[in-house]
């Protein structure tokens, strides 16, 4: 992380300022503040950092939540999008075009929140995954124990999706219902 304190402006962080926040931080969560000037502060180590800095926090697993300096309003999804963009750009994508104009057609759909929810589900599952395979790296893919790791990571992306179609199902059916009872007759 840069090591360097550059001199102070007016709009910039003084030791002794109160915390600019939202109050949601979280206990030991490390705050991270955004200037004007899109510099970004980190109030842990009194110095200016990057997005870079901030990326090294994630792969960390770091609990941190940027704010805005003047504001309090929180940024951090902001920044992380713009990590996600910057990755994205810089070398092998990880999502094709065509994922990404999936993923912005559920923008305003119905299933918008079950969808992103499916997603961070897939990703954890993935993850523990991982880490699984991780712990027994002596394995290989023709072991039978690394089999079962896989056969255990597709039966719970299937489950997942499973669930999703059935909640999409009962707010298709609930949908219909409301829509049905409205262009009923009155007699």
């Amino acid at each position: 992380m840069s090591a360097a304190r550059p001199p102070r402006h007016e709009e910039e962080p003084q030791e002794d300022a109160p915390e600019t926040g939202t109050g949601a931080t979280a206990p030991g969560q490390r705050i991270i503040k955004k200037y004007p000037n899109r510099r970004l502060y980190d109030t842990k180590t009194s110095s200016y950092i990057t997005l870079a800095d901030v990326k090294d926090m994630v792969m960390a697993c770091e609990h941190f939540v940027v704010v805005d300096a003047k504001s309090g309003e929180d940024l951090t999804r902001s920044i992380l999008l713009q990590i996600i963009l910057e990755e994205e750009t810089a070398g092998v994508p990880m999502f094709s075009t065509q994922a990404l104009a999936q993923i912005i057609r559920f923008y305003g759909h119905t299933m918008q929140g079950l969808m992103g929810h499916y997603l961070e589900k897939n990703i954890q599952s993935f993850i523990d995954m991982q880490s699984r395979l991780a712990e027994n790296s002596m394995m290989n893919l023709q072991n039978p124990l690394m089999q079962n790791f896989m056969g255990g990571y597709m039966e719970q992306s299937r489950s997942l999706f499973q669930q999703m179609q059935e909640q999409m199902s009962k707010q298709a059916e609930t949908l219909m219902g409301n829509l049905g009872a409205g262009l009923t007759p009155k007699k």
